[in-house]
């Protein structure tokens, strides 16, 4: 791509990283914080990330808009930076990166596309990209090739198609197996351990399922830092299935177990910190502490 100015909301756990990235592929990246905390302003700083005052400035600047939130911030998000398009009568490119329902998706695109822009529906695959080879983003919508240039600035950019449903769609079946999964293992092992089998259950997993308890195991311990993130996540998924006549309940009742873990209050009085890990045995006690 030609130098382009690459505009992010918002530099979390996520953005920031990406963000880096584009920086050290020679993109200028800037973000508006008004809005935002300390936690996130300090990822910024640390990244690179040029602070404007206002979305209106941002979009003035920008010609490519990554939006990388969480799933409750969407709407909200589309909506101001639609304001602002308007108010500048800029037209820009609002790539949508966040896992959300393709029926959420096809909403904000009529958001920007009535504020006379461009619109990429995205899904984001991996973690932060920390590292090559980690971390995919899959792209739709007519105006998928425009976010692909960015695969010459360090982003692993791959487009589905032209429709605004695809990748959001298939970032919901994706992480259906993942998140979901992880649901799965926190109701099982906490039911074991509320009814005082836990060890006899690990045992005869380690006899017959030997990679279902290491994926639990390398997975639940860092739930604690991301439950509260993923509640929306699980809400957007069964909206997806249901859209399809599939049953919303499984993850309605994902959504369940992941705002159970957050009310737990595990990390009460501490930052959240998604690197940190709680030692997998304690976090079962906890959670089956708080069962009636």
């Amino acid at each position: 791509m030609s130098d382009k100015t690459v505009g992010l909301l918002s530099p979390g756990a996520m953005g920031s990283v990406v963000g880096r990235v584009l920086i050290e592929h020679g993109v200028t990246v800037l973000t508006c914080l008004e809005d935002r905390g300390p936690a996130t302003r300090e990822r910024a700083r640390e990244a690179g990330i040029e602070d404007v005052p206002s979305y209106g400035d941002l979009v003035a600047q920008a010609d490519l808009l990554l939006s990388i939130l969480v799933p409750s911030e969407t709407l909200s998000a589309a909506g101001r930076v639609a304001t602002a398009l308007r108010q500048t009568g800029r037209s820009i490119c609002y790539v949508d990166c966040n896992a959300v329902a393709p029926r959420t998706a096809r909403s904000l695109a009529d958001t920007i596309t009535a504020a006379g822009s461009r619109f990429v529906d995205a899904g984001i695959i991996g973690g932060p990209p920390t590292r090559p080879g980690i971390t995919r983003f899959y792209a739709s919508g007519e105006d998928a090739a425009e976010f692909a240039s960015l695969g010459s600035r360090g982003l692993d950019v791959r487009v589905m198609g032209a429709k605004v449903g695809q990748a959001s769609g298939f970032k919901m079946c994706y992480a259906s197996q993942t998140k979901g999964r992880y649901a799965l293992f926190i109701q099982s092992l906490v039911a074991a351990q509320k009814m005082g089998f836990l060890e006899t259950l690990v045992r005869e997993l380690q006899m017959s399922q030997s990679s279902t308890l290491a994926d639990a195991e390398g997975s639940l311990p860092r739930v604690p830092s991301k439950a509260g993130r993923w509640i929306g996540e699980m809400e957007e998924i069964a909206s997806t299935f249901e859209d399809l006549g599939l049953t919303p309940l499984i993850f309605e009742g994902a959504a369940d177990t992941y705002r159970f873990v957050d009310d737990a209050a595990i990390e009460t009085g501490q930052s959240v910190d998604a690197d940190r890990t709680v030692a997998l045995g304690r976090f079962l006690e906890l959670l089956a502490e708080k069962l009636p």
